[in-house]
């Protein structure tokens, strides 16, 4: 065995690259069996950041089923979500670049023009979370109307006309089916094609403060009659509903506090839906995007839920008609490997899910029914890492404000190759998700190995109105965006340094989005931090509630109040409004592409630095929008970010880096 070399943190050889966890790592989701094919999505970034569709045959061969070119990918809600379905032998596809919904033919010896049948009109729609309606050969979509720019897009649930066999065109009519709210998702037809559900919700709301579930009949024409609502309220959040193969409708609700499992048997008779399922225990996240699958049914008798508890998740199956008539929770853990498991889909025979462990990336997996062996079936990434190099995280709570207890996931610096000098502490690279609405998971994660194989502790803060804690951890949040998610952070750096785990003068904060406005916050209102990074953060409240899309534009309603109403404390909790408390060196990058927090925001705060001389470092990027999916510029954000941070802790970086330029730089400052 060598001898490790002595280096400070910070400083160590990684074989963790930039480059590599930029091109070499897929986003890969939304794993769909139709019989005994399995589909799913891979997010390429060495193509552009576009997605493919791709199947593993019943045979085993893997190869992508979407046309050369197609990126399947929508942005319904800006984030989108769902943009393909796979059912009985047919395959829809939304494409990126016109948003036209195909049909596709994936034999290679078909004609061009066979190959994919426009199914929607190409202009001003965008489409999402399809469903086939057997019965009547058509698609059911939720459309989101961008025809009129005067005013923010309509949505609906609509219909079009499928290609039959043998057609290589299609009617592009679209007929409307449901209308009136806000916002729509999840449509679902019945087995026996008679029974639609969806779901629906409105302004302030967002999908997890409260949504309604609705039921309706479909007629001999197709349309719809006797709308029922069947659950939700301002205050009951209620997601994915899937009807079972006996014609039961069943979905996920938090009426008591946590996202648990109920159903509606007979629904044609009965209007009362039942628990199936209830503990303190959440089984979804928050839906941010379409197409979240987090039940499934095995058969007509049986379920399999994932389930987050302990810091992780996990899966377990339960019997149906056990629990309706004992009234009580009889369920069974399948064990895994894994402690981040989403996506289901099954065939009866297998489960497919897009799963992750410490140990292992996310992959699509498939795990056998029977002997509940589990294996991958493609990796989001294929490289191999001595588990030497990898930091395993520990779930931790911590105190804060008020007795109240916060949590985090704590990554100490691992490098096989390597140890600090005796006496030295490492730096720490906190993180803020994004949403606020979001969580930070523990699956192995290059972006976080770079950091600890390198010599810094880590740390992922689910600050209170993260989810996956129950709804009570989620409205901590209410009014309080900037106060408690900023207490938390500022905790939680505070704790690992009691706990003697990190160096205290030498703590960063870094998010992306709305962690990006918690970092902003954490250097201008506090001193906690020496240095951080804002990732296309939120800069000035005021801009984001007055510009920014449908979606998200009465977010701000519920976790800081109703605009301008409350306008000044938007002005208050806004970092632009208040740089001369900042003295605290930023890097920030943004995709100028980004609708969601637009360059403004950003370019605001980095000319009130620039007048302040505060040492900051602006790097943007073209036909990036909110986020960055081109392999080239991850790999700049990741490697540019550290050697900010090195130059300000007067750290030997370890690798030979493009240089940057950091304005009001002077030497002395790399002392902080």
């Amino acid at each position: 065995m060598c001898e490790r070399k002595v280096a400070p943190y910070g400083s160590w050889k990684s074989p963790f690259k930039a480059a590599d966890i930029a091109s070499g790592t897929l986003r890969i989701s939304e794993p769909t069996f139709d019989g005994d094919d399995l589909y799913w999505l891979e997010g390429r970034p060495t193509d552009g950041g576009k997605q493919a569709l791709v199947r593993k045959s019943k045979n085993g061969e893997i190869a992508d089923v979407s046309p050369k070119g197609f990126n399947v990918r929508n942005s319904v809600n800006e984030y989108g979500g769902a943009p393909y379905l796979a059912r009985s032998g047919k395959i829809f596809c939304s494409n990126y670049s016109d948003q036209v919904v195909y049909q596709i033919n994936p034999d290679p010896n078909a004609t061009a023009s066979a190959r994919r049948i426009a199914l929607t009109p190409e202009g001003e729609y965008l489409f999402a979370d399809f469903e086939l309606d057997v019965k009547r050969n058509r698609l059911i979509l939720v459309t989101e109307d961008h025809s009129d720019p005067t005013k923010q897009p309509t949505t609906t649930i609509n219909t079009v006309p499928i290609a039959r066999d043998g057609e290589t065109s299609a009617s592009q009519r679209m007929q409307t089916l449901v209308s009136g709210n806000d916002f729509y998702s999840s449509p679902r037809v019945s087995p026996d094609g008679t029974l639609l559900a969806w779901i629906s919700w409105d302004h302030p709301n967002m999908p997890w403060d409260g949504t309604a579930l609705w039921m309706a009949e479909i007629g001999t024409d197709g349309t719809l009659s006797k709308h029922r609502k069947i659950a939700g309220t301002d205050d009951e959040s209620v997601v994915q509903p899937v009807w079972s193969g006996k014609g039961d409708l069943f979905f996920i609700s938090d009426r008591l506090g946590w996202w648990n499992l109920y159903a509606l048997p007979n629904p044609t008779k009965n209007l009362n839906p039942v628990a199936v399922l209830e503990m303190e225990s959440d089984f979804v996240t928050p839906q941010w995007v379409f197409g979240a699958k987090n039940y499934c049914f095995i058969n007509d008798h049986t379920l399999v839920v994932t389930s987050f508890q302990n810091g992780g998740w996990r899966l377990i199956s339960t019997d149906i008609e056990a629990n309706f008539n004992a009234k009580r929770n009889i369920v069974e853990e399948i064990k895994t490997t894994f402690t981040e498991i989403h996506y289901l889909s099954t065939n009866g025979s297998k489960l497919a899910m897009i799963a992750a462990s410490p140990k292992q990336e996310a992959a699509v997996v498939e795990l056998d029914l029977n002997s509940h062996q589990t294996s991958i079936v493609k990796s989001s990434s294929e490289r191999q890492i001595d588990e030497k190099y990898i930091s395993i995280p520990q779930a931790i709570e911590f105190p804060s404000e008020r007795n109240l207890i916060a949590n985090a996931y704590f990554y100490p610096p691992t490098n096989a190759d390597y140890v600090a000098p005796e006496g030295e502490m490492p730096p720490l690279v906190l993180h803020v998700h994004g949403g606020p609405t979001g969580a930070a998971g523990s699956a192995l994660n290059p972006g976080v190995q770079y950091w600890t194989s390198r010599g810094f502790a880590y740390m992922d803060v689910n600050y209170a109105g993260s989810s996956n804690y129950g709804r009570q951890y989620r409205q901590r949040l209410t009014l309080n965006w900037g106060l408690v998610d900023l207490e938390d952070c500022q905790n939680a750096a505070k704790f690992a340094a009691t706990q003697g785990w990190v160096d205290p003068k030498r703590m960063t904060i870094t998010g992306g989005s709305s962690g990006g406005f918690t970092a902003l916050c954490a250097l201008t209102f506090t001193n906690v931090f020496a240095t951080g990074a804002s990732h296309f953060g939120v800069s000035d409240l005021e801009s984001l509630a007055q510009d920014t899309h449908k979606f998200e534009s009465r977010y701000l309603d519920r976790i800081v109040g109703p605009y301008p109403a409350y306008k000044p404390v938007y002005q208050n909790r806004s970092p632009i409004n208040n740089v001369d408390k900042l003295a605290r060196p930023v890097i920030f990058f943004q995709g100028l592409d980004d609708k969601v927090v637009p360059p403004t925001q950003t370019e605001s705060m980095v000319e009130a630095l620039r007048k302040k001389k505060i040492p900051f470092c602006y790097i943007s990027y073209e036909g990036e929008g909110h986020g960055f999916r081109r392999a080239e510029n991850i790999k700049r954000t990741l490697d540019a970010e550290y050697l900010f941070y090195a130059r300000m802790f007067g750290i030997p970086p370890a690798d030979e880096l493009e240089e940057i330029e950091i304005e009001n730089f002077a030497p002395a400052l790399s002392s902080t």
